[in-house]
C-alpha cells in the first residue's frame, strides 16, 4: 500500500505522493502512466487533476513532479506547487519553514507559507521568469520573436493570442465580448488548440476577459482539460495582459478562475511573477496502485 494525501488550490485537485524514503521499483510503479490515470479516474479511481510525486530535492528542500491525468508529464504546476509547500510543511517536522524551495521542471522555485496557528492556509510563490521568445515557449516555427496577437484557427474561428512560457506552454487568448461565455468557448475550441501543430509540445490555452484591473479566466489544461484554476495560466494571462498593454506592469491582480481567486504580480521587467492563493488537505488514503489498475481493466 502507497500513502496518498489529497490536496486542492481552488479547486484544482491533486493526488500528493511522497517518494523521498521509497523504494525505487515503488516509486517508479507510482509514477507510470497508466497507474496516474487509473488514480486519477474520478469514476473508477479517487479522482484528480494529477498526481504530484514528491523526491528528494536536488538544489531545494524537495523536488516535484507534475503528472497529468492523462499520464503525461508536465514541467510545472502553479497549483500543485502551493499544494505540495502545504503538504512537506505538514508532514515533515524539518521543513516547518517560512519559506521553502521547491525543485520543478521550471527550475527552483520559493514558496513563502502564510501559516496561522500553525495552519498553512495560503502561499506565495516567486515563479520565475516568464519565457517569451519563440523557442522557450516552444512554438513552430521557432526563433527568438515572441508571438504577440498572432492568429491562430481552430475549425470554424480564427483567434489571437499572446504566447508564454511559465516553465510550461500557454496561449493567452483574450475575449473581448462581455456577452460570451468563457468555459463554453474554452470547451469547444480548448481541445483543438493544444494540440495545433503550432505547439510542438502541445499547450495550455487561456481563454480570459480583463474588466477593469481584474481577470476571468477560464483555462483549457494541457493533458487535463478545464479545471477549476490554473496557477501558472493565471500568470501567463497576466504577462500577456502586460503585453497586449491592456494592463500595467507591477500591479497585483486578482484573477478569478471558475474555483476562486488568485493574485498575480508580473515584474514591471518580467523579470519574474509572484502568485499567492491557498492550499486545502482534504484527506489521506493507502492505496494499492497494481490492484487499481488491475481493477480498471475487469
Amino acid at each position: 500500500m502507497v500513502p496518498f494525501t489529497k490536496v486542492q488550490g481552488l479547486g484544482n485537485d491533486f493526488l500528493v505522493v511522497d517518494l523521498r524514503a521509497t523504494e525505487a521499483h515503488v516509486a517508479s510503479a507510482v509514477t507510470e502512466p497508466d497507474v496516474v490515470r487509473a488514480l486519477c479516474d474520478r469514476h473508477f479511481g479517487v479522482g484528480a487533476d494529477g498526481v504530484l510525486a514528491v523526491s528528494l530535492g536536488l538544489t531545494g528542500d524537495a523536488r516535484m513532479r507534475v503528472l497529468n491525468a492523462d499520464g503525461s508529464e508536465a514541467e510545472m504546476c502553479g497549483n500543485g506547487i502551493r499544494c505540495v509547500a502545504k503538504f512537506l510543511y505538514d508532514t515533515d517536522p524539518t521543513l516547518r519553514r517560512p519559506v521553502l524551495r521547491i525543485d520543478t521542471g521550471a527550475g527552483p522555485l520559493d514558496c513563502a507559507l502564510q501559516v496561522v496557528n500553525g495552519t498553512v492556509g495560503s502561499v506565495a510563490v516567486e515563479m520565475g521568469r516568464p519565457r517569451l521568445s519563440r523557442d522557450e515557449i516552444p512554438l513552430s516555427p521557432g526563433g527568438a520573436a515572441r508571438a504577440v496577437r498572432q492568429a491562430i484557427t481552430a475549425a470554424d474561428r480564427t483567434f489571437a493570442f499572446t504566447a508564454v512560457s511559465m516553465g510550461n506552454p500557454h496561449a493567452v487568448i483574450f475575449i473581448d465580448d462581455a456577452g460570451e461565455d468563457l468555459r463554453a468557448v474554452a470547451e469547444k475550441y480548448g481541445p483543438i488548440l493544444e494540440i495545433a501543430s503550432t505547439f510542438p509540445r502541445r499547450t495550455n490555452v487561456e481563454f480570459a476577459r480583463v474588466r477593469g484591473r481584474q481577470i476571468d479566466l477560464v483555462v483549457w489544461e494541457r493533458g487535463c482539460g478545464i479545471t477549476l484554476a490554473c496557477g501558472t495560466g493565471a500568470c501567463a494571462t497576466v504577462v500577456a495582459a502586460s503585453i497586449e498593454e491592456r494592463l500595467p506592469t507591477g500591479l497585483e491582480v486578482p484573477v478569478h478562475l471558475p474555483g476562486g481567486t488568485l493574485l498575480i504580480t508580473a515584474a514591471a521587467d518580467y523579470t519574474g511573477v509572484t502568485m499567492c492563493g491557498p492550499a486545502v488537505t482534504l484527506f489521506r488514503v493507502d492505496i494499492d496502485p497494481a490492484a487499481l489498475v488491475a481493477s480498471r481493466s475487469k
